[in-house]
């Protein structure tokens, strides 16, 4: 187990370098790649010709009706959104070159796009644009009749495209952090898929293997891209992992059964599972676009800043969760216009939200030339607030906090949260930093009241009576064993860069439980 979790903390430090939204288009635009090179050798089904123009309708009709769109509504053009609705949509529809097809594209892309803002609650889309788009073109042609115009297919779905999207399905979603909600979901759809098409064979009297079965389900089917690139998508995902979790299942039971209502020719299967289970995510918690009126910033240590804010309706958090903030500006670099962030402040502290980043100087991204630029009385739009690094809710049980760095963060809200509603909790925070100067929101952790075991290269000034220096040793597994001789008795919470992380795993490991929170850089 420590093992396997140092080395998902390492592969997350290697995907964090890129925002999901830009890794998402960077997997699309390589499926769309590869899979003009197999149409060109004749082993896929659409032709190269097919793919291109269904690519640049797509492109064109989501890029003018989302830029039209925002501009209406005064919001800025982002235009990785519009390029990974276009290629998703481009793998569910059915590709094609004559004008009525090419229509029919046209059509599922512009109600996709539009669906961003027709279909949304208080800022914040409900269901998946791609799938909005092809629910809408597919029941379309099977009411009206003109088939010509195409609908879902989900031509993705072969073998030849299975190990391929698997592998960059994997990626995304491990860059999400979302992989244990889509493996769920991808076991649960391939499962009753199975027994659905068992069910139907062997009342056909026609014999078929599990393992044929299994082969079917796994590479012919679009399960593994549904999972990947439209289910996984954050902003119609609940908040809470086992709201998730639920999420997953039922769009994996609808998936694999795709029941048909009375007579009606379409079925409830695939896109129409996921605008289902979209539902039943908005029902757990209704979700609203908040803005944050940007107040002042403080430079609490030479590489840390904190932003203070002020929140518009609707916002709700509790301590230890993250949002994540929007700052769109010109020419975005491969991390793009969003970043996560952990709240600083405790929910007590509403409408005032905190948060902070590290800036160490150097080249720096455009985000944070961004961020900089940020003037009081500037609203940012937080597209929203997820996490499960929560502390366990039974008050008796003995905590171990281990930050490294900006790491400390969401136990700076958690501690606080703590101390304003007056639970005395048995805890020990381990804070690393660099040096002694580095050593952030000391007066909200001295408020807390609990024994803080410093790591830094020189010894800290002024220390609380209940801070205790380290004397320049270096935190690795050993000296935090050193440290913390009860690890094994208490529940282990763990936030900082991934790769520091991945070291500590062999003793973090050893407590009753561990939850970590890897930081994948600003």
């Amino acid at each position: 187990m420590a093992a396997l979790n140092a080395g998902w903390n390492r592969v997350f430090a290697v995907l964090g370098r890129v925002s999901m939204y830009r890794l998402a288009l960077l997997c699309l635009g390589l499926l769309a790649a590869i899979a003009l090179l197999l149409s060109a050798a004749d082993l896929a089904g659409p032709t190269p010709v097919e793919i291109l123009a269904t690519a640049a309708v797509l492109v064109v009709v989501c890029g003018v009706v989302d830029a039209a769109s925002q501009r209406l509504l005064h919001l800025p053009w982002r235009v990785e959104s519009s390029l990974i609705t276009a290629g998703v949509l481009l793998f569910i529809l059915r590709p094609g070159i004559g004008p009525v097809a090419l229509a029919g594209v046209a059509i599922a892309a512009a109600v996709a796009s539009a669906s961003k803002y027709l279909l949304a609650w208080r800022g914040r889309h409900v269901f998946n644009p791609a799938a909005v788009g092809a629910t809408v073109l597919t029941l379309i042609s099977s009411i009206t009749g003109l088939y010509e115009l195409g609908g879902s297919s989900w031509w993705i779905g072969s073998p030849l495209f299975g190990p391929i999207v698997l592998l960059l399905g994997v990626a995304l979603v491990w860059r999400t952090e979302k992989l244990r909600v889509i493996a769920l979901f991808w076991v649960v759809a391939i499962v009753v898929g199975i027994v659905a098409v068992g069910v139907q064979y062997a009342q056909q009297g026609v014999a078929m293997d599990a393992w044929t079965l299994l082969v079917q389900q796994l590479w012919s089917s679009p399960v593994l891209f549904l999972g990947a690139f439209v289910l996984s998508e954050p902003l119609t995902l609940p908040p809470r992992r086992w709201q998730q979790l639920i999420v997953a299942a039922v769009v994996g039971v609808l998936v694999g059964w795709a029941p048909l209502f009375g007579t009606f020719p379409v079925g409830l299967g695939q896109e129409r599972a996921v605008l289902v289970g979209n539902l039943l995510a908005f029902a757990f918690a209704v979700r609203a676009a908040v803005r944050l009126v940007f107040e002042a910033r403080t430079q609490l240590t030479p590489t840390v800043r904190e932003l203070r804010f002020r929140a518009s309706r609707g916002f709700t958090f509790a301590a230890g969760q993250f949002l994540e903030l929007d700052v769109p500006h010109r020419h975005p670099d491969a991390r793009g216009t969003r970043r996560e962030f952990s709240i600083v402040s405790a929910p007590e502290d509403l409408p005032g939200v905190r948060i902070a980043f590290r800036d160490g100087g150097g080249p720096q991204s455009s985000f944070k030339k961004a961020l900089a630029a940020v003037a009081p009385g500037d609203a940012l739009a937080v597209t929203g607030v997820w996490g499960d690094f929560v502390l366990p809710r039974q008050s008796s049980a003995p905590l171990l906090l281990v930050a490294a760095g900006i790491g400390v963060t969401p136990f700076v809200s958690q501690l606080r949260h703590l101390a304003l509603v007056g639970q005395q909790r048995d805890i020990v925070l381990v804070y690393v930093a660099s040096q002694a100067a580095e050593l952030a929101f000391r007066a909200d952790l001295e408020q807390a009241g609990v024994r803080v075991i410093v790591f830094t290269r020189d010894e800290p000034v002024d220390l609380a009576e209940n801070w205790f220096w380290a004397r320049g040793a270096r935190l690795d597994a050993e000296t935090l064993r050193r440290a913390v001789p009860d690890i094994a008795a208490r529940h282990a919470y763990a936030s900082g860069p991934a790769g520091l992380l991945a070291d500590l795993a062999p003793t973090l490991q050893q407590a009753r439980s561990l939850t970590t929170d890897a930081f994948s850089g600003y």
